[in-house]
């Protein structure tokens, strides 16, 4: 399937093929998600889920980014510190992206439970694959203009099914920046393509005439969202810091052994993943500075290091 990263960057699982959602019938039980969290999810294309992962596992992450970022949590004034690469995908350049991603503190939010289980209850499947992605920690930023965009392909029929998701850290407010997304054109998007231009981008809509929705989040929300779902992150006008942990959870492709193997390498070897959207750390800090993160069995069978 054609994306914005490649087969072994972005959500460094394979895409494409026959994925569906849940096609729970109704009243069919849930994990995690309400009917009411349901209904919106198939609606508005997105779906939050309060409380997935401990406080404690927040603050680890948080304490994370301010030592990785080489920044005072309390001193605004070392919060300018520019990233050492650009992105290749260059919406996202000054958004905060923090270039980590297999760290202990980073594995312990992807195998929590709750978090597993709102995979579950979106896929209908218990065999599923986290993403290796990055965090994130956008501090007022009065360059940066926010962006909307999709990170799958919209001209390819069928339309694909994927899914991307981030764990808030901290209580973030409309003025302190974080996603924002337009679920009208979501809902419309067949129609709405038959009457763009052939030449039309794929991965960047024109939204005239929709709404886009700001959406606030409280520390420990997790926000997941239909990869069709135009989105993006606004600008921070505040003077706090939002902080965040991208993730998500597909099905296992497990006949894909080379796709494994680069899993499984990844974490091993704490390496980034590939393509122009991860510039990855110049400093490699995740491998001189941390350890290799201990996985339980569910971190290990969402690795692919052990098979389902």
């Amino acid at each position: 399937m054609t994306d914005r990263y490649g087969q072994q960057g972005g959500n460094n699982v394979a895409r494409g093929g026959n994925l569906q959602f849940n096609q729970r019938a109704p009243g069919e039980p849930l994990r995690v998600l309400s009917e009411d969290g349901w209904r919106f999810w198939r609606e508005n294309g997105y779906v939050i889920i309060p409380n997935a992962a401990p406080r404690e596992n927040l603050e680890a992450v948080i304490d994370l980014l301010w030592d990785f970022q080489e920044m005072d949590r309390n001193d605004p004034s070392t919060w300018n510190r520019q990233p050492a690469r650009k992105i290749g995908m260059v919406e996202l350049n000054g958004s905060g992206m923090v270039e980590i991603y297999n760290h202990q503190a980073l594995w312990n939010n992807r195998q929590c439970p709750r978090i597993y289980e709102a995979f579950v209850d979106i896929w209908g499947d218990e065999k599923l694959w986290v993403t290796i992605d990055r965090a994130n920690l956008n501090v007022p930023n009065r360059e940066f203009k926010g962006f909307i965009h999709w990170d799958v392909d919209t001209s390819l029929d069928p339309l694909p099914a994927n899914v991307q998701g981030v764990l808030s850290l901290n209580d973030a407010t409309v003025e302190m920046g974080g996603f924002q997304c337009v679920p009208g054109l979501y809902r419309t998007l067949s129609e709405w393509a038959k009457t763009q231009p052939p030449e039309r981008d794929p991965f960047k809509p024109d939204i005239s005439g929709f709404e886009i929705v700001e959406v606030e989040t409280k520390a420990g929300d997790l926000l997941i969202w239909n990869s069709l779902l135009p989105h993006g992150i606004r600008p921070n006008r505040s003077n706090k810091a939002r902080l965040a942990q991208y993730i998500a959870m597909v099905p296992a492709q497990e006949d894909k052994e080379e796709l494994r193997e680069w899993r499984i390498r990844s974490w091993r070897d704490r390496i980034a993943p590939e393509g122009a959207a991860f510039p990855g750390d110049p400093r490699n800090w995740e491998r001189t500075r941390y350890e290799r993160a201990e996985l339980t069995e569910l971190g290990e069978k969402l690795l692919g290091l052990r098979r389902w």
